[in-house]
Formats: structure tokens, C-alpha cells, sequence
């Protein structure tokens, strides 16, 4: 492992902290770093919690990156878990060294997890009514943190995450992997460079055919909950309500889990792909630590498309009508458009630009893992830190709450309430089903 963290688990069970967070101290360097070797007392240890279709995605991702170690795994649904092992184990097996017939540990009780003083950092890929109170235990135990976006369920709950990590000096990651693809980077230093000329509009696309854009109430009828999942657990701190297997499908089912339809599990495809995209779009604006200061939901009227406008001006437009899932950034002379799949200019010539050493320069990682990682050991802040993960899922959930609504909002960015409103504040919030609670 690569420090010792103290914690009393008997005070952390009892659901008061019982952590000591590590201090920020001088950087880690590593001779062997740009070589990419460690050794064993070297490597960052790490616990995943949460580990269905998009944790074992993640979990592949840092088997194969070099100077960290995977030990132990954790998912309410005890086939996932133990798969989850098997892969692990399996994947160290084939890279040698190892010594045991099973290394990975696996749990059913994230707590139990966050109590081993011999983890440094924790991966979170469970469902997102479960990211906040994942996050904040974990900083409070003292492990650095890579939380799946959307950061949080509400923006109150996103706030927490960004005070508790602040608090512990903890390295935290916000799983919004876009910035670390080289496309989308040159986009957005293009834009804040002034090459498309003053940015006026940004439009962007999250149209899928897998889930609803916003998310709805749950009305699945009851189902026998399978002997392997703890049903109780996997609701937490969401209200209770009968098993489904839409909602938390079993190993082997087709397609992915749908509990981001309803919204005491997620945010639809607002907080899904829109938390990708809204992030992007921000970063182009230059609206990290920022945000829109009006939201207008899609009507008849003025705004045919959900809109938000900046207090520079800019507006931000959901556009499901462009030809492709993208991010359009349109300026008085000329526009970039970037998705996953490309980057394209108008004119064409300007993506041969070379940005000078005079110019802004946004911060660059090539590889999201890697640079989380890079960052537990320097002790610096990653590309995707809380407070931009915060930022990011705060405009998803404004563009939810306008859109439930039904009216336009005047939103104060620095305060993060709403101007006035006093109604469209107490959706800021949710309550969370004892005992579970921020603290």
C-alpha cells in the first residue's frame, strides 16, 4: 500500500466518522514513475465499490494500469461480487506474481471495506442515489476517491461531496473520462482561445434510444427479490419500494440495469450522457467553477429546446435534432463540433492550429485513470475534480427541476439557490430513508 490511513471502525459503524483523514503532504515522487514500475510497497491499493457493468469496466481499466493494485471488491448483489474476484484474481494470475489463491476480498457492506486501513483509494460505480453518502464515508476514512458521474442525486448532495473531500484533502476524480480525450480538450482551448470568435451558442445532443431523458416516478410491479442481492442495501438511502428485476437485473442479463429511469435512482439521460456533455459544454464556456444563471424549460413559446443562458451571454441549448450525439460550439466567426467519434471546424483550417505557449491552456491528462492515480501520489488535483463534478451535475439537475416545473428559473451560480424561488429550492434537496444521512 502506498501510506497507512487510522480509523476506529467501531465509531465508523456506528455511523459517526470514525476516520482520520490523511493530511496533504509533500509530494509522492517516484524515480521509477515514468517507467511505469513500482514495487510492491509502492503500488496504490484499491478497493471498488460497486461493481455491475460499469464498475467492471472501470475495474478492467486499472488492472492494467501500472503501480496501483485492486484488493478488494464490494456489491450488495453477492454473484457480482464474486465475480468481480474472479476477474481480478484471474487478471493477476495471467501478469504473475500471484501468491494466493484468492487476493481480492470481497464484501457485501461498503463500511466494511472503507474500514481496512490498508486501502488507499476507492473506485464508486455504484447507482447514483448511492454516491454521496459512498463518497463522503470514504473521504472521512481517509481513501482517495473516483466517483462514476453524475456526482450526486442533487446539487446539495454534490455540495457535500466537495466539502468533505476539501475537508479530508482528499484526491478526488469525477468519472467524466471526455476530458481526458484529446479531442475534446482541443475543442475547448479552440473556444477559449478565441478562434471560433466570441462564443455566443453552444447546442448538444444526448439523444438515445435506451433510456428516457428525463427520469420518472417508479411503478414496476413486485417481483421475488433473488437469494444473492440485499435488496435493503441496494435501495440505502432511497425510499423503499419493491424489487424489480428492470431496476437491479441479474448477472448475465442482457443489456444494462434501467434503475437511472426512475428518479430515485437516477437522472435519465439528463444526468447520464447529459452530465458528459453539460460538462463539456462548461468547460468550453468557461464555467468550471461557475454556472448558468437562467434555465428555461422546452415550451411552445420563446424556447422550443430546454435553454440556460450564462450572465456573459452565451446560451446553452438541448439539441436531440442534430445529426449526431455532439457538442456544437458557435462563435461570430466560425464553430467546432466535437463527439467521441470526431472533431470537425469551421474553417477547417483552424483544428491545425498551434496554440502558443501565450495562450489559455487547459489541463491536459491523456488517460483518466492514469491521471488520478498520478494525482494520489503528487498530492495535486485532478482533471475532473469534485468541484467540477459538482458543477457539471448541478446543471443537470437544473435543467430537471426547470423542466418539472415548467417555468423559467433565475439561478445564482455562487449561492447555488435559486433567486426568489422558494419552491424550486426545496428540490435542490431529497430526503434520504433512515438512517442513512449527509454528514
Amino acid at each position: 500500500m502506498l501510506r497507512k490511513n487510522k480509523i476506529n471502525r467501531r465509531e465508523f459503524m456506528k455511523g459517526i466518522g470514525g476516520a482520520v483523514a490523511a493530511g496533504v503532504g509533500l509530494p509522492y515522487i517516484l524515480t521509477s514513475v515514468s517507467r511505469g514500475e513500482f514495487a510492491p510497497s509502492e503500488k496504490i491499493t484499491l478497493g471498488f465499490i460497486g461493481v455491475g457493468k460499469q464498475g467492471v469496466g472501470l475495474m478492467e481499466g486499472f488492472i492494467n494500469q501500472p503501480g496501483c493494485r485492486i484488493v478488494a471488491v464490494c456489491d450488495v448483489d453477492e454473484q457480482k461480487m464474486k465475480a468481480a474476484q474472479g476477474i481480478v484474481d484471474e487478471s493477476y494470475s495471467k501478469q504473475g506474481g500471484q501468491s494466493m489463491l484468492r487476493a481480492c476480498t470481497g464484501y457485501r457492506d461498503f463500511r466494511d471495506l472503507l474500514a481496512r486501513k490498508d486501502i488507499d483509494a476507492v473506485v464508486i460505480a455504484t447507482p447514483d442515489h448511492w454516491h454521496s453518502i459512498i463518497s463522503i464515508e470514504a473521504c472521512k476514512a481517509g481513501k482517495d476517491v473516483y466517483c462514476e458521474k453524475p456526482l450526486a442525486m442533487s446539487v446539495v448532495e454534490a455540495r457535500a461531496i466537495v466539502n468533505a473531500a476539501r475537508r479530508s484533502g482528499r484526491v478526488f476524480q469525477t468519472g467524466s473520462m471526455q476530458r481526458s480525450d484529446y479531442k475534446f480538450h482541443q475543442a475547448c482551448e479552440l473556444v477559449r482561445n478565441g478562434y471560433i470568435g466570441q462564443l455566443k451558442n453552444v447546442r448538444l445532443c444526448v439523444r438515445t434510444a435506451t433510456f428516457p431523458y428525463f427520469p420518472v416516478a417508479c411503478d414496476l410491479p413486485e417481483e421475488p427479490v433473488p437469494e444473492n442481492i440485499d435488496w435493503n442495501m441496494w435501495l440505502g438511502p432511497a425510499p423503499w419500494r419493491p424489487y424489480n428485476s428492470r431496476i437491479a437485473p441479474p448477472v448475465g442479463a442482457p443489456g444494462w440495469a434501467h434503475w437511472r429511469d426512475y428518479d430515485d435512482y437516477g437522472g435519465g439521460l439528463m444526468t447520464d450522457w447529459g452530465a458528459h456533455h453539460f460538462d463539456i459544454a462548461q468547460w468550453g464556456i468557461g464555467a468550471d467553477t461557475s454556472g448558468p444563471a437562467e434555465i428555461y424549460p422546452a415550451d411552445d413559446k420563446e424556447f422550443k429546446l430546454l435553454t440556460y443562458r450564462y450572465s456573459n451571454g452565451v446560451t446553452m441549448v438541448r439539441d436531440d435534432d442534430m445529426e449526431f450525439k455532439s457538442i456544437l460550439f458557435m462563435g461570430t466567426e466560425g464553430h467546432v463540433e466535437v463527439s467521441r467519434q470526431f472533431i470537425d471546424a469551421k474553417p477547417l483550417s483552424l483544428l491545425r492550429e498551434h496554440i502558443g505557449p501565450e495562450k489559455i491552456h487547459l489541463y491536459k491528462s491523456e488517460n483518466h485513470y492514469a491521471n488520478w492515480l498520478g494525482c494520489i501520489r503528487s498530492r495535486q488535483k485532478p482533471i475532473c475534480d469534485a468541484e467540477v463534478g459538482c458543477r457539471s451535475a448541478t446543471v443537470c439537475h437544473l435543467g430537471i427541476i426547470a423542466n418539472r416545473l415548467g417555468r423559467p428559473l433565475k439561478w445564482d451560480p455562487a449561492a447555488e439557490r435559486f433567486i426568489n424561488d422558494a419552491e424550486a429550492d426545496r428540490m435542490l434537496s431529497r430526503p434520504m430513508r433512515s438512517p442513512w444521512k449527509l454528514v
